[in-house]
C-alpha cells in the first residue's frame, strides 16, 4: 500500500519536474526579450505584452530595447521577432529552415488558405506552386509578354478616373485596375465595368484572410490560432465556427468560379489564352493532383496579388498629395522624356530615372504588408548567436527595417533622391518582399503595374490637398495594410491630357 501511494506520487512530481526541466533547457540560448510567466509565457500586468494592433510599432519598441533579433513566449511557443535587415539576412542564409508556415487554424484549415500559396507548409506542392509562378511572372522575360496587357488595363483605370475622380473613389478604381490585371494574366477575363463579380470575389476573400490573419481584428481566430484544441468544441460554444463556414465559401468561390468559367470557355472554344487555359490544353495527361495545383496556384495569383499592388497605388496617390515637390519633378521628367503626344510606356522606363525613383521610394515609405506572414523554423538552429527552436513562429518587422534611420535618414520623409545618389541607400527590394523561399513571387508584376500607373498618372493629372486638414500617413490594421482614407483633389493636367486619355483605344 505504501509502495503504491509513493509511487503515485512520485510519479507524476517525476512528470512535472522532466516538464520544467525540458522547459528551461529550451529557454536558454534564446534571444532576449520582454519577461514573462514561466511556462504560460505572457508578460506580467503591467509589462510589455504582445500587441494586437499596430504591432510593428510595438515590435520596433522592442527592438530598441533588445536588438535586432528578441523573442516572447506564448503559452510556451517561442516567437521571434526580427527587426533588423542584417538579422534577416542570417535568417534568409538558412535556406529551407525558416521556409514552412506555423499552423493558422482559422485562415488555415478552417477558411481553406493552407491550400493556396500564402499559408501552405513548405513541401513539394509549394514547391510546384512556386516553379508555375516563376515560369509565367517571375522574371523581367517572362514579364515581357504581359506588358502590353498592363498598358492596356492601366489606360482603362485612367478613363474611370477621368470618369469619375472623387477622392471615396480612387481606391475602388485601383482595386479594379489590379483586379483587372490578374484576371487577365490568369484566367484570360476582361472585368465589367460596373460592378464586376470576379473583382469583388478577390476582395471579398481578401478582406476575410486580412481578418482572420490579424489578431485584435476577430479575437476568436485568434483564440483558436492560439489553442488549436478549439477546433474540436461544437459550434455553439465555438462561434468563430460560423464565420469560418461563411469565410470558407468566400475562399471556394475564389478558387471555383474562375476556373470553371474556363473551363466552360475551353468546352465551347471561345477561352482566350491565360495561365489556366495554356495548363489545361493538355488536360488527358493532367492526374488529380495536376489539377488541383492549377486550380490552387491560379487562385493564389489571383487573390494574392491584387490587394498588395492596390495599398501601394493608394499610398503613391496619398505621397503626392504630401509632397507636391516630388510631383512636379516627376512630372517635368515625363514631359521632358516622352512629350504630350502619347503616354509613357514600358519602354520608357530607363529614360525616366527619377520617375523609377518615385517608385523605388513608395516601396519603402509604404509598407504594404508591415510584418510580411509569419515563418516558422523546420528544426532547430542558431541566428546571430541565439537559439531558434523547432517550431519557433518567425516575424519578420519590415516595417521597422523600412523606417530605420541608421539605413534610411529621416524615413518619414517621401525622398527618391535617395535612390540617385551615389551610392544609393539600401534596396527597398531587398525587404519589403520579404525572404527566403517566402518571398514574394509577383515581384515583377507589381513592379511593372506600379510603374506603369504612376508614370501614366503623373502624364495626364495633378494629384492635390483637397479641402479638409493636410492628410497623415496613417496605415489600416492589418495583414495588408492601406493608408487610411484620405482627402485628395484629383484632375486633368490639360485639355490635351483629356483628349489623350479619351483618344486612346
Amino acid at each position: 500500500m505504501q509502495s503504491s501511494t509513493t509511487t503515485s506520487v512520485i510519479l507524476p512530481l517525476a512528470a512535472v519536474l522532466f516538464f520544467v526541466h525540458q522547459f528551461f533547457r529550451k529557454q536558454r540560448g534564446l534571444p532576449p526579450g520582454p519577461p514573462g510567466f514561466p511556462f504560460i509565457g505572457l508578460p506580467p500586468k503591467n509589462a510589455l505584452q504582445m500587441p494586437t494592433s499596430t504591432e510593428w510599432i510595438r515590435f520596433a519598441d522592442w527592438g530598441n530595447k533588445w536588438g535586432g533579433l528578441c523573442s516572447v513566449t506564448l503559452l510556451g511557443k517561442p516567437i521571434m521577432i526580427i527587426n533588423s535587415a542584417s538579422v534577416m539576412e542570417d535568417v534568409d542564409s538558412k535556406g529551407a529552415v525558416f521556409s514552412t508556415r506555423p499552423r493558422l487554424p482559422m485562415a488555415g484549415e478552417l477558411v481553406g488558405y493552407d491550400q493556396t500559396l500564402v499559408l501552405m507548409p513548405y513541401g513539394p506542392r509549394f514547391r510546384t506552386f512556386r516553379k508555375y509562378f516563376a515560369k509565367l511572372i517571375g522574371t523581367p522575360n517572362a514579364m515581357q509578354t504581359f506588358i502590353p496587357l498592363v498598358e492596356t488595363e492601366t489606360l482603362r483605370f485612367l478613363k474611370r478616373l477621368l470618369l469619375k475622380p472623387s477622392a471615396d473613389s480612387i481606391s475602388g478604381h485601383l482595386r479594379k485596375l489590379t483586379g483587372a490585371i490578374i484576371l487577365r494574366i490568369t484566367y484570360g477575363i476582361e472585368v465589367e465595368e460596373e460592378e464586376d463579380p470576379f473583382v469583388t470575389l478577390i476582395e471579398k476573400a481578401n478582406d476575410n484572410f486580412n481578418v482572420a490573419t490579424t489578431p485584435g481584428k476577430s479575437k476568436c481566430a485568434f483564440l483558436v490560432d492560439v489553442f488549436p484544441a478549439m477546433l474540436h468544441l461544437p459550434e455553439f460554444l465555438a462561434p468563430f465556427k460560423q464565420t469560418a463556414r461563411v469565410w470558407a465559401r468566400a475562399t471556394k468561390n475564389m478558387v471555383e468560379a474562375p476556373y470553371l468559367l474556363v473551363r466552360r470557355q475551353m468546352d465551347a472554344g471561345t477561352a482566350p489564352v491565360s495561365f489556366v487555359s495554356s495548363l489545361l490544353e493538355d488536360e488527358e495527361k493532367l492526374n488529380d493532383e495536376d489539377v488541383h495545383n492549377i486550380r490552387y496556384t491560379a487562385a493564389s495569383l489571383y487573390g494574392g496579388g491584387a490587394d498588395t499592388t492596390a495599398a501601394s497605388l493608394y499610398a503613391f496617390f496619398l505621397a503626392m498629395v504630401l509632397n507636391p515637390d516630388v510631383q512636379r519633378t516627376a512630372q517635368a521628367e515625363i514631359d521632358s522624356v516622352v512629350g504630350s503626344a502619347r503616354l509613357p510606356r514600358y519602354a520608357d522606363r530607363e529614360q525616366l530615372p527619377y520617375t523609377l525613383a518615385v517608385v523605388t521610394e513608395l516601396l519603402r515609405w509604404h509598407s504594404v504588408a508591415p510584418l510580411g506572414v509569419p515563418h516558422a523554423a523546420i528544426e532547430d538552429t542558431v541566428v546571430n548567436g541565439y537559439l531558434i527552436p523547432k517550431g519557433s513562429v518567425i516575424i519578420a518587422n519590415l516595417w521597422n527595417m523600412l523606417n530605420d534611420p541608421k539605413t534610411y535618414p529621416s524615413p518619414e520623409k517621401f525622398d527618391p533622391t535617395r535612390w540617385l545618389a551615389t551610392p544609393p541607400q539600401r534596396d527597398p527590394r531587398t525587404i519589403c518582399f520579404g525572404f527566403g523561399r517566402r518571398r514574394c513571387p509577383g515581384q515583377e508584376l507589381a513592379e511593372t503595374s506600379l510603374f506603369l500607373c504612376i508614370a501614366q498618372t503623373l502624364a495626364t493629372f495633378d494629384i492635390a490637398r483637397g479641402v479638409g486638414p493636410i492628410p497623415s500617413h496613417e496605415n489600416t490594421q492589418g495583414t495588408i495594410s492601406h493608408p487610411k482614407p484620405f482627402d485628395c483633389l484629383v484632375t486633368p493636367r490639360s485639355e490635351r491630357a483629356v483628349a489623350l486619355i479619351s483618344a486612346e483605344a
